[in-house]
C-alpha cells in the first residue's frame, strides 16, 4: 500500500523517522516511530518516540526535570543499554548550535544533549528535552534489509514528533501527515483479533 519512497533504505538519514509498518507485530516495534538519530555505513542508531515508561525523570535526572517537555517522564528508546540514557532537545529558533558545544546537531532544530552539561546553562537555547533510557540499533546493512522487506516506513521527522504530548498518539499522527494512501494505515486496528 505504501509508495515506494516509505521504502526506500536510500531515504535513512539523521532526522528521519521509521515509522512501524502494520506487519510488523513483535512487542519490542509493534506501532513505533523512531527518530533517527545516527545513520552511516556502520550501523544506524535510534530512539523510539511513543514508548513512555512510568519513571518520571524527577526521580531518574531531577537537574533535567524543568528542561523536560511534558509528559515528563523517561521514555523507552529501545531495547539496546536500557540502563544508559539518551538525550535529544529541540533548540529554540535563532540558537546558534556552533556557540554551544554541548549540543549536537542531529537535523534542523534538534540536537543531541550532553547530560553532563548544566540544564540552567541551555534553559534560554532548548524549548525543551526528552530523556531515553537505552536505543534503538542496527548493524551495517541491517537496518536496509528490514526496510525492503517492508517491515519500517521511512519520512522525515518533525520536532513536534519528539517533544509530542502524552494525549498525541506520534504513530497516527505522522501516519495522517503523509501522501495518500498512507493515512489509512493510521485506522489499522491495533488488534484486529477485536476488530
Amino acid at each position: 500500500m505504501a509508495g515506494d519512497e516509505y521504502r526506500d533504505p536510500a531515504q535513512v538519514r539523521p532526522g528521519s523517522v521509521l515509522i512501524a509498518s502494520t506487519s510488523l507485530i513483535g512487542p519490542t516495534f509493534v506501532r513505533t516511530v523512531i527518530y533517527v538519530i545516527e545513520h552511516d555505513e556502520y550501523g544506524t542508531l535510534g530512539v523510539v518516540l511513543n514508548r513512555m515508561s512510568q519513571a518520571a525523570v524527577f526521580n531518574v535526572l531531577p537537574q533535567w526535570s524543568e528542561l523536560a517537555a511534558s509528559p515528563r517522564a523517561v521514555f523507552i528508546g529501545g531495547p539496546v543499554q536500557t540502563e544508559s540514557a539518551v538525550c535529544l532537545g529541540v533548540v529554540k529558533t535563532g540558537t546558534d548550535l556552533e556557540t554551544q558545544p554541548r549540543l549536537h546537531q542531529v537535523r534542523g532544530p534538534v540536537c543531541m544533549v550532553d547530560l553532563d552539561a548544566d540544564p540552567d546553562d541551555l534553559e534560554t537555547v532548548l524549548t525543551g528535552v526528552r530523556i531515553f533510557a537505552g536505543y534503538a540499533g542496527w548493524g551495517a546493512g541491517q537496518l536496509d534489509d528490514e526496510i525492503t522487506e517492508g517491515s519500517w516506513l521511512v519520512t522525515t521527522g518533525l520536532p513536534s514528533d519528539l517533544l509530542a504530548p502524552a494525549t498525541v498518539d506520534v504513530w497516527n499522527e505522522v501516519l495522517r501527515r503523509q501522501e495518500w494512501p498512507l493515512p489509512l494505515l493510521a485506522t489499522y486496528p491495533a488488534d484486529t483479533l477485536t476488530n
